[in-house]
């Protein structure tokens, strides 16, 4: 019986140790490129490195701003990714909903081939699309950078998976009560999608705010920039100031560690509670 515990706490603090690791060797470009971002080109290149800034400062910052036009970068990519999650959020609970509860002719024949879609590597569709957007005089706009994260066939196949698994009761008492189909939607279905809403939430907002090669191709005018091609922009024009860069990459991605801190627990339950049932 005590050695049975005894290997127990043995594998316990191994996993524990072995997770504290793990986590470390993650966690540590992450700081160490935070911290970067407080120091100047000349404490960046010193031998031997120092982790810690010798002064915090937050000139690196200020000098990035005043070198582009950050600040419209960062509204065009806000604008643009919280258009295009509200947008993906919704088509994708609506599909979901529609799969999950409404029996129709061939309704599994058109999910699965919805699903086979998925194989498509992005790439593939790039040139239709573009063609697509030229034609219609897009170019350029605010509408060919929201068009392409507004629909998810991830985020249908996720909902639909939730969906099954609320009770076909509450539904009918909706309808028996005189709600609409899309009233039942909004009063039964959205509120019981809060854990797997958040989780395709972040996928979501992290897929817009790092989408560089569909934005590169669509986007000529500096006022459309997003934050990537912003980066991408300061990375050629000023290659030689690498504590600038480290801050303008530092200042892209800041946005998403903020939305997970905040998320992060309806992050996980959304993807532990959908799972793959049904």
């Amino acid at each position: 019986m005590a050695s049975r515990r005894t290997s127990k706490i043995f594998l316990y603090t191994l996993a524990y140790t072995l997770l504290i690791i793990f986590a470390f060797i993650m966690l540590m470009p992450f700081v160490w490129m935070l911290l970067s971002t407080f120091k100047d080109q000349r404490e960046l290149f010193e031998f031997p490195p120092k982790f810690l800034p010798k002064k915090f400062t937050v000139i690196n910052y200020i000098e990035v701003f005043k070198t582009v036009p950050f600040v419209r970068y960062y509204l065009n990519s806000l604008l643009v990714t919280f258009t295009s999650v509200v947008l993906n959020l919704f088509s994708s609970s609506l599909a979901g909903f529609a799969f999950a509860k409404y029996r129709f002719k061939g309704r599994e024949i058109i999910f699965k081939v919805i699903l086979g879609a998925m194989m498509i590597p992005f790439p593939v569709t790039i040139i239709p699309l573009y063609i697509m957007v030229y034609n219609l005089g897009l170019v350029d706009s605010y509408f060919a950078l929201i068009m392409t994260g507004s629909v998810s066939i991830f985020g249908t196949f996720l909902m639909r998976q939730f969906i099954i698994n609320i009770p076909d009761d509450l539904l009918d008492a909706a309808r028996i009560d005189g709600s609409s189909e899309f009233g039942t939607y909004v009063r039964i279905i959205l509120p019981n999608l809060r854990a797997p809403l958040s989780a395709l939430a972040v996928f979501s907002f992290m897929s817009t705010w790092n989408a560089f090669l569909w934005p590169l191709l669509v986007v000529n005018d500096d006022r459309h920039r997003t934050v990537q091609l912003g980066v991408q922009f300061f990375t050629q024009r000023y290659g030689d100031l690498i504590h600038l860069q480290i801050t303008a990459a530092a200042m892209a991605i800041i946005p998403i560690i903020v939305l997970y801190l905040f998320l992060q627990r309806q992050f996980i339950q959304g993807i532990t509670m959908t799972g793959l049932k049904g």
